[in-house]
C-alpha cells in the first residue's frame, strides 16, 4: 500500500470511528464556525457549464454539505448571533453560520429550496448595486467569456494597459485568466472600464445571474437573512469612496426593499479586502457584526465578538478523484482551524 494511499485509509478510519467527531465536541464546543459559499448550481443548469468552478457548488455537493452540517453542528442564525453578542448569551455548543456572498439568482432557485429542506436558517451578503442587475461582476462575465470560447487570454493580454502587462508569458489556462484579472483588478474604475469596453459584446451570456429585489423578499421569508457586501463589490482596500462602500450600501439596499431606514446590522468584505482601520469604520457605519475571510473559528465562551472570521472550501476540498463526497476530508478541514478573536 502506498504512502498516499495509508494516508487516506488512516483519514476514513479517523472519522468513521467516531475519533474525529469526539476530538471535535471537545475542542470546539464553546466556538462559532461560520462557513462561506457562493454560488450553487444543478448542473443541467445552462449556467453552470461556464460558472467559475473555484466558486460554486453543485446542488448536490451543497445538500451534502448540509447534512454534515447538521450532523456535527448546532446551525444558528443571524438574530442568535446577534443576541450574543449584544447580551453575552450563550450560543449551542459548537454552533454554525451559513452565510452565502455576492446576491446570486441561483441562491434562491437552489439553496433555498435545499436550506428548507434541511430546516436551517442561512445568511445572504447582498452587493447593493447588483441587485435587478442581470450580469454579474466583470471577473466572473471574463472566466464565463473563456469558459465559452468568446474570448481567449491573449485576446484580454492585448488589452491592457502597457504598465499591466504580465512581466511572464501566459498560456490559455484558467490559472493565467486570473492572473489578467488580477490586473485588472488593480487598475481604477474608470481605466478598466475603458479597457473592457471593445470586449462588452462578447461577455454577456444571454442569462440573468443576480438576484431581484422581490427574490431578496423571498429569501427573508424562507429564513435567510440579509447582509451587505459592499455597494460595488470593490475590494475595499481599493475602493475610492469607502462610506459610500459601507454606509452608502446599507442605504441603497434599504431603499431597494422599502424599508424607511437602513436595518442590516452585518457586511462581509469583497474580496476578502480589509484593515484593522476600515473594519472599524465598518463599524461606525452601523454594521454590529462585520464578517471578514480570515479562516479562524470564533470564540464564544464571552460572546461573539463584532469582527468575525469565515471558512470557505472549494469542490477540492470535500470531493476525491472519484467523484466522492468525503466527509472525512471535510471534517478535518473545519475541525482543526485555529480558534481566534479577530476584536
Amino acid at each position: 500500500m502506498s504512502y498516499a494511499m495509508l494516508k487516506d485509509v488512516s483519514r476514513k478510519l479517523l472519522y468513521t470511528s467516531g475519533l474525529l467527531g469526539l476530538y471535535h465536541r471537545l475542542r470546539n464546543a464553546d466556538s462559532l464556525t461560520v462557513v462561506m459559499f457562493h454560488r450553487t448550481l444543478s448542473p443541467d443548469d445552462p449556467r453552470w457549464a461556464s460558472c467559475d468552478p473555484d466558486y460554486t457548488l453543485s446542488t448536490e455537493r451543497l445538500e451534502q454539505s448540509l447534512a454534515f452540517f447538521r450532523r456535527h453542528y448546532n446551525v444558528v442564525s443571524l438574530e442568535q448571533v446577534l443576541a450574543s453578542r449584544r447580551t453575552g448569551a450563550a450560543l449551542p455548543p459548537r454552533a454554525l453560520l451559513i452565510t452565502f456572498d455576492d446576491g446570486w439568482a441561483d441562491n434562491v432557485d437552489y439553496a433555498l429550496p435545499a436550506l428548507r429542506r434541511a430546516g436551517l436558517p442561512a445568511l445572504l451578503f447582498v452587493v447593493a448595486d447588483a441587485v435587478g442587475t442581470r450580469q454579474p461582476f466583470f471577473q466572473e462575465r471574463l472566466i464565463a467569456a473563456w469558459r465559452r470560447g468568446a474570448l481567449s487570454v491573449d485576446e484580454l493580454v492585448a488589452a491592457l494597459p502597457e504598465d499591466q502587462l504580465p512581466a511572464a508569458g501566459v498560456d490559455e489556462s484558467i490559472a493565467s485568466l486570473r492572473k489578467v484579472i488580477a490586473r485588472l483588478e488593480a487598475l481604477d474604475a474608470g481605466t478598466r472600464a475603458r479597457v473592457l469596453e471593445p470586449l462588452m459584446a462578447r461577455l454577456d451570456d444571454g442569462h440573468r445571474h443576480m438576484v431581484t429585489v422581490e427574490e431578496l423578499q423571498r429569501l427573508q421569508d424562507g429564513g435567510v437573512a440579509l447582509g451587505l457586501h459592499g455597494k460595488t463589490h470593490t475590494p475595499m482596500r481599493l475602493a475610492e469612496d469607502l462610506d459610500a462602500e459601507l454606509g452608502g450600501a446599507r442605504e441603497a439596499l434599504a431603499r431597494q426593499l422599502g424599508q424607511p431606514r437602513a436595518r442590516a446590522e452585518s457586511m462581509s468584505f469583497p474580496h476578502g479586502s480589509f484593515d484593522a482601520a476600515i473594519a472599524q469604520r465598518a463599524r461606525e457605519a452601523g454594521y454590529e457584526l462585520v464578517f471578514t475571510s480570515v479562516p479562524v473559528l470564533n470564540p464564544t465562551g464571552h460572546g461573539v465578538g463584532w469582527l468575525l472570521g469565515r471558512t470557505g472550501f472549494e469542490t477540492d476540498t470535500v470531493v476525491d478523484g472519484n467523484g466522492r463526497f468525503r466527509e472525512d476530508w471535510l471534517a478535518l478541514y473545519l475541525f482543526r482551524r485555529q480558534a481566534r478573536r479577530l476584536a
